[in-house]
């Protein structure tokens, strides 16, 4: 019975991830069939600390409760379906409450409703978001929003060992999700003081993040890390020239 309400868990994780992300990714863009938009509505004399707040309350759960030795003090011995669910389900959560509590600031910095700069940042906004979709399949899609650890709970497989992976986008940047996640970000027609807020903001968590998750990976994939580090750049697929 436990192993079925582990797999349970983990489909309602996987969805609840699926549908906070895609969420936020239609909410960033001004799409004209979306109820809502990342400058839609009034905001409030609090606008900026109710916004600061919310990036930090995402930018905190999602990098702290990933390092591992918070994972352990906070789950200790329970079954690693369960820690990665909660995870994703407490990521989801933020999302959702950033869409919904988001208090635009609306003025806009510049804004293009056709022309050459107006298709030029939507094919990027969508070809950035594509890269980050795309690139969670080049390592393990259903492995990193937890589902893979809950079927593996149903039929008591146990856990494989963390295995080094380099394909696809991973052979020219280290961090691809990251990578197309700060293009759809950045890349709209339409930029307001608020959605500068959110982009800049964002953009230092994961600055930040990336940080953190590099030393994890160095600690639990050793030598091979570390030389892929010295080979292939962080988010930019540009590298310097040796001398």
């Amino acid at each position: 019975m436990q192993q079925i309400l582990l797999f349970i868990y983990a489909l309602f994780a996987y969805l609840s991830a699926m549908v906070s992300v895609s969420l936020l990714i239609l909410w960033v863009y001004p799409w004209s069939f979306m109820p809502i938009n990342i400058d839609s509505g009034s905001g409030g004399s609090f606008a900026l600390p109710v916004d600061l707040a919310l990036i930090a309350l995402f930018g905190l759960q999602h990098s702290v409760m990933a390092r591992p030795v918070v994972k352990e003090a906070l789950f200790g011995t329970l079954p690693v379906a369960f820690r990665t669910s909660t995870y994703t389900v407490l990521s989801a959560l933020c999302l959702l409450l950033i869409v919904l509590l988001w208090q635009p600031m609306p003025t806009p910095l510049y804004a293009f409703e056709s022309g050459s700069f107006f298709w030029l940042t939507t094919l990027l906004y969508v070809l950035g978001w594509s890269m980050a979709f795309v690139a969670t399949f080049q390592i393990d899609h259903f492995e990193l929003f937890g589902l893979h650890q809950g079927y593996r709970a149903l039929r008591g497989i146990p856990e494989p060992e963390v295995r080094f992976q380099k394909k696809g986008f991973y052979k020219y940047v280290r961090h691809p999700i990251q990578t197309g996640t700060v293009i759809g970000l950045w890349a709209v027609p339409v930029m307001s003081t608020g959605h500068l807020l959110f982009s800049a903001g964002m953009t230092l968590y994961v600055l930040i993040g990336l940080m953190y998750e590099e030393k994890d990976l160095v600690k639990t994939l050793g030598s091979a890390y570390r030389h892929y580090r010295e080979e292939v750049p962080m988010l930019l697929p540009f590298k310097k020239r040796r001398s």
